[in-house]
């Protein structure tokens, strides 16, 4: 006999998993969660993350569909000026705290076993996980399904093994270390070197200069160039609809006048759609990261960029790449910010979304991970078979470059279609936070608002350039398969 039983089993209790929960308890009032996570609390990566970390997308469309960030507002000062706010790290997680411990486990319907690890489930349906921190392994007897909210396997600097060596005297650090610096006043660094070009490098970059740094002192090594999604044109509420509303026009009628991916992306760059760091740069990674004008030029005033590939090994007063070397000044303390968020190529192979006895959390609507959790459960809860879901839920890849993004978009689209032309689902849609454009259109109709008009424009152009978009999508689909 096993020791508990349930009706589903997440394996996972960050973003993903508290977002496919929260939308399941509503939908099946019968159900019953229990949850399985590694950590101490709720919020998965969100505990490792660097303390300066925040958001890269509003607030307001992200976490789980009943509960709003309680500082939910729009920014009046700052490099997000004008635009809904960023929770910070410390936010995000004291917000899924709040969503287990205030919305989930009074339900009576939800369990919670944290600082436990999954260990996998017999045939019979018996699953088992072991407590980390000492114990017997526990089972599970699970009635429908096993849901695995761990696909995005991300990763952040204070967890990750770098990829490069590291001499025994050079000073290495993740950024979650530089907020204690003040502690060695008295021996503070001459030199900074940001190791590593994503997101989490041009946080750090900010928050050095924005701590007095000067730019000199700062030498950045980006082995790519990316594009960044304009945080301007990603706004939810009727405030910013337009605005959303142009970014959609353009990428629909750029893709009737784009040759690939690439092309594609450069001509929205040059619309101010998508922002870049070095304007004479042609990027060739676009990971879906979200910035403000303010950001980049901040960072446009770090002038020394190591452009020489991956690092691979750290010396004090040397760095050294596969082809060459680069001089950096002594006592430079180094700063690894090469942890990759996601690994682009998990997705090869994985099981649909719907497959049996499991349900796999994937991206229906790229990059909105939370979003598309709750669209999951909603999915599961509301349609009977797998097929059915599965219909309705094409996984879309979270592509690593210009050439392969319009495959992502592709799917995207095509999912948003389909949810369209579902009553059930099209109803769910216009009351769910987590959609950046429903609840807003849904309000508009019910005023019979005219701001409606500037949907008539979209509508048209899905049905002019859509075609455009499957050649590009299928363009991209093949050369992302073929990586």
């Amino acid at each position: 006999m096993a020791d508990f039983e349930t009706d589903y089993l997440i394996v996972g209790a960050g973003a993903v998993g508290l977002a496919f929960a929260d939308t399941l308890i509503d939908e099946d009032p019968d159900c019953h969660i229990t949850f399985v996570d590694r950590h101490a609390k709720p919020g998965g990566h969100w505990n490792d993350a660097y303390s300066f970390v925040a958001l890269h997308q509003p607030s307001a469309t992200y976490g789980v569909n009943s509960l709003e960030f309680q500082t939910e507002h729009i920014d009046e000062h700052g490099l997000n000026k004008g635009l809904h706010a960023l929770a910070s790290g410390t936010e995000v997680l004291a917000y899924f705290e709040k969503v287990m411990n205030l919305r989930l486990l009074p339900t009576g319907r939800v369990d919670y076993h944290r600082l436990c690890e999954f260990t996998g489930r017999d045939d019979d349906g018996i699953a088992r996980f072991k407590p980390i921190l000492g114990g017997e392994e526990k089972t599970v007897n699970v009635r429908r399904k096993v849901v695995d909210a761990t696909f995005y396997q991300t990763s952040v600097p204070s967890t990750h093994t770098p990829s490069f060596e590291i001499a025994s005297d050079a000073q290495v650090v993740p950024p979650g270390e530089l907020p204690q610096l003040w502690k060695r006043a008295h021996a503070l660094p001459e030199h900074y070197v940001i190791l590593g070009a994503g997101k989490t490098a041009m946080d750090t970059g900010v928050w050095l200069i924005e701590a007095g740094v000067d730019p000199r002192s700062i030498s950045w090594v980006r082995p790519r160039e990316s594009w960044l999604w304009n945080r301007a044109y990603t706004q939810p509420g009727e405030d910013f609809l337009e605005q959303v509303m142009d970014m959609q026009l353009a990428l629909l009628r750029e893709a009737s006048a784009a040759s690939d991916g690439r092309d594609w992306m450069r001509r929205l760059g040059e619309q101010g759609y998508y922002l870049r760091i070095d304007e004479n740069s042609d990027p060739d990674m676009f990971h879906y990261a979200t910035i403000s004008q303010g950001e980049v030029d901040l960072l446009r005033r770090i002038t020394n960029v190591i452009r020489k590939g991956r690092v691979k090994r750290v010396e004090p007063g040397k760095l050294v790449f596969a082809d060459g070397a680069a001089d950096i000044p002594q006592g430079s303390l180094f700063i690894d910010c090469t942890a990759t968020a996601v690994p682009f190529r998990v997705q090869e192979g994985a099981r649909p979304i719907f497959d049996g006895d499991t349900i796999t959390l994937r991206p229906l609507h790229v990059p909105l991970v939370t979003f598309s959790a709750a669209v999951a459960a909603f999915l599961e809860a509301n349609f009977d078979d797998d097929a059915t879901r599965n219909a309705l839920a094409t996984p879309g890849p979270l592509t690593d470059t210009p050439e392969t993004f319009p495959y992502a978009f592709m799917v995207t689209m095509m999912n948003r279609g389909a949810w369209s032309q579902n009553p059930k689902i099209a109803a769910w849609l216009a009351k769910s936070r987590l959609d950046l454009a429903g609840p807003t259109i849904a309000k508009l109709i019910a005023e019979n608002s005219p701001k409606l008009a500037i949907l008539a424009p979209f509508q048209q152009a899905i049905a002019q350039h859509m075609p455009s978009v499957v050649k590009l999508g299928m363009q991209a689909k093949a050369v992302h398969e073929a990586k």
